[in-house]
């Protein structure tokens, strides 16, 4: 386990914890939000770190790895999903046509960014329905439980999905920097000390 590897699971459980929160209250950690969708059109970013802007954008989901690697505050709905979003990733991966309409769709939507702003509706918008015409036809599908009636607002949904394509970013990212599921397993002392250094830096660089 290295730092790559923790800060793009920081990533996932962030994207995760994001939908859930949304999905249970309607809302969420905005800062956190902009800085995981950010990372879906940082295609081409030189270094893991830059993919989250800095370390500090990836500060709830630090966080939350270290609520779940401990269990002290664990939340097992965001850890089936980071789980599920991790094989979502093996079966996107199998899927090369699926891939390029994926890669074709962030690129439209970047210019959606350039127009009306990295946290506008339009903008996740069109992120939620690309969600839902490419990784949702996939197995397995990731299932988000939450506030039925939160659940039934339209907007709430497309951030969720939005929120999702953020993990499916972020999984991707840590399978390219040579994370495996098995690791997670066998590292977690090792992954949740090294998540609890990148957070007391995030902390003392904000003062």
């Amino acid at each position: 386990m290295n730092e790559e590897r923790v800060l793009a699971l920081a990533g996932l459980f962030q994207a995760t914890a994001l939908a859930q929160q949304l999905a249970n209250e309607g809302r969420c950690d905005e800062q956190a939000l902009e800085a995981s969708l950010a990372s879906v059109f940082r295609i081409d970013a030189p270094s893991v770190v830059g993919v989250y802007g800095n370390v500090g954008g990836v500060r709830l989901g630090l966080r939350t790895l270290i609520a779940q690697l401990d269990e002290t505050g664990r939340d097992m709905a965001v850890t089936r999903m980071a789980v599920t979003v991790l094989r979502l990733e093996r079966s996107l991966s199998a899927r090369r046509e699926l891939l390029d309409r994926l890669q074709q769709g962030i690129l439209a939507a970047k210019r959606q960014v350039d127009h009306f702003g990295q946290a506008s509706p339009q903008v996740s918008g069109r992120l939620a329905e690309l969600y839902a015409s490419t990784l949702s036809t996939l197995k397995p599908r990731v299932m988000v439980t939450g506030n039925p009636q939160v659940l039934q607002q339209a907007a709430v949904v497309e951030r969720v999905r939005a929120s999702l394509l953020a993990a499916v970013r972020s999984a991707v990212l840590w399978r390219q920097v040579g994370g495996r599921q098995w690791q997670l397993l066998l590292h977690r002392s090792q992954c949740s000390m090294l998540a609890r250094g990148l957070l007391t830096g995030t902390t003392l660089d904000n003062g």
